[in-house]
């Protein structure tokens, strides 16, 4: 498929602003056409859907979307993405009627588009997050939420500011296994847990570096760098591989421990403890252009109540699958695999009866699918706007604030001090001049 038959769009900064303008003066939520209003039924109470990043995890979420679509639930009108190759066999997948776009910025001038799912590098998700909720848009957003902690700020206060759901991609929370965990840990199966460690395997090395080139002629470079500062196009720097760079991807600790992270704050309960201590240390490669650590161990030292997180790269291997967490009770432990969507509880886990005064915790069980379940989760959070998702960026920004600061904490080589409150590192002020950085124009917040 060429880029006319695409019908690939590019839009200037100044047409995105002055369209975003006019579609903050809508009303709030869906519009009429899409839910109707009291006494004026629309025509469809289905969801009109865009999707930015439609390679990888994108293709399962424009796949999940289009069942919904089968049962009447949303609409996918759009899909959008930097490599024409990607863009074209997202057309094939949602058949006829979609409309295909390199720019995202054109499916937010879009008015017929309720909400968009968003499955870019990690480096685009604040800003298209932001713009997004800014012209009204509701939005998925595939996890870590952020970079920098100064994005995932900003991805909050436009959520909250313009009224929009927007759910975090870390499917754990509204997982089996990790509710089975959850209810458990909660109701006391192993006393108090003073300590939970998470093992993983190491970061890759780019062991056979190759020097920069022209990009492939399928690819807009400058689209896919958007607000990474310039430089040559070199194939260890993206599809896929982006994660093994800190400042687009922050390595496994960014990527999967977006996903246990999420998990274990949920089990302990503490979303709401903001404040803590976080130390790092890790081996740096010895070659090559991926610069995350090869092996990192990061302490998170909480108070009140007092415990303690650990993240293992590869730290020790508790279960038995390549990745995991350990919580470590009073009476015992318990394991759980992955992060809880992909894997069952442990027996006992799975077995536990609540006791008296026991503690039963929010499932959101729509779907057998967590990532069916994990959208359908999002859908009821547009619908409801007194609901709030599972993964609401909220929570979203503080799990990928812990990530963002252990590997700041591997970068100084020091000890910080987090006032999660003031979202500050304390007596640091380097420390904090890092936790944003210039973005590159016009891709910026």
């Amino acid at each position: 498929m060429s880029m006319s038959q695409c019908r690939v769009h590019r839009m200037r900064r100044r047409e995105f602003l002055a369209a975003a303008g006019a579609f903050l003066a809508a009303p709030a939520f869906f519009p009429g056409r899409a839910l109707g209003v009291p006494g004026k039924p629309g025509p469809s109470d289905r969801l009109v859907t865009g999707h930015i990043g439609v390679g990888g995890m994108g293709t399962v979420h424009l796949q999940n979307m289009l069942a919904f679509q089968q049962e009447g639930k949303v609409e996918v009108a759009a899909v959008c993405d930097a490599d024409e190759g990607r863009l074209a066999k997202a057309v094939q997948t949602a058949g006829p009627g979609v409309d295909p776009h390199r720019d995202y910025r054109y499916i937010l001038d879009r008015r017929d588009i309720d909400a968009v799912v968003i499955a870019t590098p990690d480096h685009w998700h604040a800003v298209q997050t932001v713009h997004a909720c800014e012209t009204g848009k509701h939005v998925y957003v595939e996890k870590p939420a952020s970079v920098t902690v100064e994005e995932g700020k900003a991805m909050v206060a436009a959520a909250r500011k313009h009224g929009r759901a927007v759910q975090v991609g870390a499917q754990g929370r509204t997982g089996l296994g990790a509710w089975h965990t959850c209810r458990a840990i909660r109701s006391g199966i192993v006393g108090k847990v003073k300590k939970v460690t998470c093992w993983h395997y190491e970061n890759p090395v780019d062991s056979s570096p190759v020097p920069d080139g022209d990009p492939p002629p399928d690819l807009d470079w400058d689209l896919w760098l958007g607000p990474l500062p310039w430089r040559p196009y070199n194939p260890r720097y993206c599809h896929g591989v982006f994660r093994w760079l800190l400042e687009s991807g922050g390595g496994n600790i960014r990527d999967r421990g977006a996903h246990q992270l999420s998990t274990i704050l949920w089990c302990m309960d503490v979303d709401r403890q903001v404040s803590y201590t976080v130390e790092a240390k890790g081996t740096a490669p010895e070659r090559g252009l991926w610069d995350n650590p090869v092996t990192m161990d990061v302490v998170y030292t909480f108070v009140d109540p007092d415990w303690q997180l650990v993240w293992g790269q590869p730290g020790e291997k508790v279960g038995k699958t390549e990745f995991g967490n350990c919580f470590w009770g009073e009476t015992g432990r318990l394991v759980l695999e992955w992060e809880g969507a992909y894997r069952p509880a442990e027996p006992e886990a799975v077995r536990f009866k609540l006791p008296p005064g026991g503690v039963e915790v929010h499932r959101t069980d729509a779907y057998p699918d967590f990532n069916m379940n994990h959208k359908a989760d999002w859908l009821r959070a547009i619908r409801e706007p007194s609901y709030r998702p599972a993964v609401d960026i909220e929570i979203g920004h503080r799990v990928a604030t812990l990530c963002n600061l252990g590997n700041l904490a591997y970068l100084l080589g020091r000890k910080l001090v987090w006032d999660g409150v003031k979202q500050e590192v304390l007596g640091d002020p380097q420390a904090n001049r890092l936790l944003g950085r210039p973005q590159r124009h016009p891709y910026h917040l």
